[in-house]
C-alpha cells in the first residue's frame, strides 16, 4: 500500500506524523512523497483557530480532488472537535480523534510492526522533531487544545534518551523537543526538575550535535533552564509565548504571568546568551481589548526585540472561557490589529537578522531548489542561503554571512570542519 502522510499547525504534529511514517514503513507499507500516487493520505489536521480548521478542511478536500481514488484519514485536533462533519466529507474513509491516534496505522493497515529507522529528510524533514510530551494542565481561558489533547503528561526520560540516541546514529544533527505544553515536561511523573533534567541528559549522554526546544511557556523559564544556554549544542532560540502585552488582557486569558515578569524574564535570558533569538506568539482583538491595551503591546513588542513574532487575531472556540466574555472586539479590527503586529514582526526580525551579517555561523543544510541554491538554518532559526556546488545536506558547516536577502542571508560556506560534539 502506497501511503502519503501530511501535517498541519504545531510541531508536535509534525513529529506525530513522522513517527507515523516511520510506522507505516515498519509495516511493509510504502510512504510516498505526492499524493497523487497514493492509496491512503492521511492527514494529521490542526483546530487551534477557526481559521486552522477552515485550512484543514479546504486541504481535505483539494487532496480528495487530486487523489480521487485514494481513501482519506484525518487525524488530530480537528478530527477530535468535529468528527461528524469531517466524515461526510467526499473522500474521507477514517476520523481519527487524538485519543486513536496512536493506532492508526493498525486501523488502516491491520497491522502494525517496529517502526522503520530514521533517516534525514525520509520523512520530510531533515531535523527530526521528537514528542516528548502531550496535552496541558493550564487554563488559558481561549485555549482550545487543552480541551482536545487531555492533561499534561510525559514519556518517561530514559525512552526519550534512548529515541535520542537512536536518532544520532542514524544521522540526526538537530532534535527539536515538541509537546503542548513542554514546560510542564517530567511534572506528572515525578521527575525532580523536569524539563532541565531531559535537556541536561540529552546534552551530556548524547553526541547529539543540536537540540533545539519547540514553545515553552514563560513561567516554566527557570534559571536552571536558561543556564543551559551557555552550552552551544543548545539553539539559540527561545520561543516564549507572551499573547499580549496589556496586563489587564493577561488576566482575562488567565495567563499566569505579568508584564514586567516576562520582560524580567528576556533579560535574564539575553545575560545568558546574548544573541539568544526570543520569538513569541501573540493574540489580537482578544475581548474587552482597547485600543490602549493594544498600545501597550505594541510597545512592549517593540522594546522586547523579538525575533519573530507568530501574530494570530483571536478566535473564538466553543467551549472555551474566552468565548463567553464580554466586549468582542469587532472581526475587522483584530485583522486590522494583527495587521500591524505582523509589519512591526517584520521589522524586528529584520533587525535581529542583519547584526548577523559579517559573522561566521554554523548553519545545516536543509534543501536544495530547482535552481541550485541550498538553504539551511543557524542555531538562531535564521534561514542561509548559498550559491556553493558542495554536497551540503544535512551537513554544519561553518559559514560567512554576507548579506541580508528577501527574508534571509546570503552566505559563503567555508572549508572549515566542525568539531565533533562531546559526549
Amino acid at each position: 500500500m502506497r501511503v502519503y502522510l501530511e501535517s498541519l499547525g504545531c510541531r508536535l504534529n509534525a513529529a506525530e506524523i513522522e513517527q507515523l511514517a516511520r510506522q507505516f514503513a515498519g509495516a511493509g507499507h510504502e510512504v510516498v512523497e505526492n499524493p497523487a500516487h497514493a492509496d491512503v493520505i492521511a492527514l494529521n489536521a490542526c483546530a487551534v483557530t477557526a481559521q486552522a480548521v477552515r485550512k484543514s478542511r479546504h486541504r481535505v478536500r483539494a487532496l480528495h480532488r487530486d487523489s480521487p481514488g485514494a481513501a482519506i484519514a484525518v487525524l488530530g485536533c480537528w478530527a477530535t472537535s468535529d468528527a461528524e462533519r469531517i466524515a461526510r466529507i467526499e473522500g474521507v474513509r477514517w476520523v481519527m480523534p487524538n485519543r486513536r491516534k496512536t493506532a492508526a496505522v493498525a486501523e488502516i493497515a491491520g497491522s502494525v510492526q517496529e517502526p522503520a529507522p530514521w533517516a534525514p529528510g525520509r520523512w520530510g524533514h531533515t531535523r527530526a522533531f521528537l514528542g516528548v510530551q502531550d496535552g496541558c494542565d493550564h487554563v488559558c481561558t481561549y485555549c482550545v487544545t487543552r480541551l482536545l489533547r487531555g492533561p499534561a503528561r510525559s514519556r518517561p526520560l530514559p525512552e526519550v534518551l534512548a529515541e535520542v540516541q537512536d536518532l544520532v546514529a542514524h544521522g540526526a544533527q538537530e532534535v527539536v523537543l515538541t509537546g503542548v505544553s513542554l514546560g510542564s515536561y517530567g511534572q506528572d511523573l515525578g521527575l525532580e526538575r523536569g524539563l532541565p533534567a531531559l535537556v541536561g541528559a540529552i546534552l551530556s549522554k548524547t553526541r547529539l550535535p543540536r537540540l533545539r526546544l519547540s514553545s515553552v511557556e514563560p513561567w516554566d523559564v527557570t534559571k536552571e533552564l536558561l543556564a543551559f544556554w551557555v552550552e552551544p549544542r543548545l539553539c539559540r532560540q527561545l520561543h516564549v509565548p507572551l499573547q499580549s502585552g496589556s496586563n489587564a488582557v493577561l488576566k482575562r486569558m488567565a495567563r499566569p504571568i505579568s508584564v514586567e515578569a516576562f520582560g524580567a524574564l528576556v533579560s535574564a535570558a539575553r545575560a545568558v546568551s546574548p544573541d539568544l533569538a526570543i520569538t513569541t506568539d501573540l493574540i489580537a482583538g482578544f475581548p474587552g481589548e482597547s485600543e490602549d491595551d493594544f498600545e501597550r503591546t505594541r510597545t512592549f513588542v517593540s522594546e522586547m526585540a523579538f525575533a519573530r513574532l507568530h501574530v494570530f487575531p483571536y478566535s473564538e472556540r466553543a467551549g472555551t472561557a474566552a468565548a463567553r466574555l464580554s466586549g468582542p472586539v469587532p472581526r475587522a479590527v483584530r485583522q486590522a490589529r494583527a495587521a500591524e503586529l505582523r509589519r512591526l514582526g517584520a521589522t524586528l526580525a529584520a533587525t535581529f537578522r542583519e547584526r548577523f551579517v559579517g559573522r561566521i555561523e554554523d548553519v545545516l543544510w536543509e534543501g536544495q531548489d530547482g535552481g541550485g541554491t541550498w538553504t539551511g538554518l543557524t542555531d538562531t532559526y535564521l534561514q542561509v542561503r548559498t550559491a556553493d556546488t558542495s554536497a551540503l545536506y544535512n551537513r554544519i558547516t561553518p559559514t560567512r554571512l554576507v548579506a541580508t536577502d528577501e527574508g534571509a542571508l546570503m552566505g559563503q560556506v567555508l572549508n572549515i570542519p566542525v568539531a565533533p560534539a562531546e559526549g
